[in-house]
């Protein structure tokens, strides 16, 4: 069924939600994972300042990446799912779908935040990828009592 699963992990509550779930589908199933940091860094026209520091803050964030990914993959490791990770760089949720199609992806396993009613029309990255994965897509949702 499912022998490769891409679980993208930013570190927050609602990623680390998805991730447990997918590691733990992943370990039933005896499939592996692949864990994704995305490095989203702020959209154009930028401040001068912000273009000026662009190359420390890249750092900054693939440093925040390493940890979040050591994380994870050590929970992985601890559930005997063999865990590879990956960075990218841009709009998550392209990067994500990107990578699934590119990697032979079986299925893609990730938080969603609680949103509310405002967030319900507006939508977040689990949603884009929703509406656009080629592969199915699990999301596990926080709820108002996880946050």
């Amino acid at each position: 069924m499912y022998d490769h699963i891409l679980i993208p992990y930013d570190g927050s509550n609602e990623s680390r939600k998805g991730a447990e779930h997918g590691i733990e589908l992943a370990a039933a199933l005896g499939a592996s994972v692949t864990a994704l940091y995305v490095i989203d860094l702020p959209g154009a026209p930028r401040a001068l300042a912000l273009r000026d520091d662009e190359e420390e803050m890249r750092e900054q964030y693939r440093e925040y990446g390493e940890e979040v990914l050591d994380e994870i993959s050590s929970v992985a490791s601890q559930n005997g799912v063999d865990c590879s990770t990956a960075f990218r760089t841009g709009s998550p949720a392209e990067e994500i779908t990107d990578l699934a199609d590119e990697e032979d992806i079986d299925a893609i396993v990730m938080g969603s935040a609680y949103r509310g009613m405002v967030g319900t029309i507006l939508g977040g990255t689990a949603d884009r990828v929703v509406r656009t994965s080629r592969v199915p897509v699990i999301t596990q949702r926080m709820q108002m009592d996880d946050i």
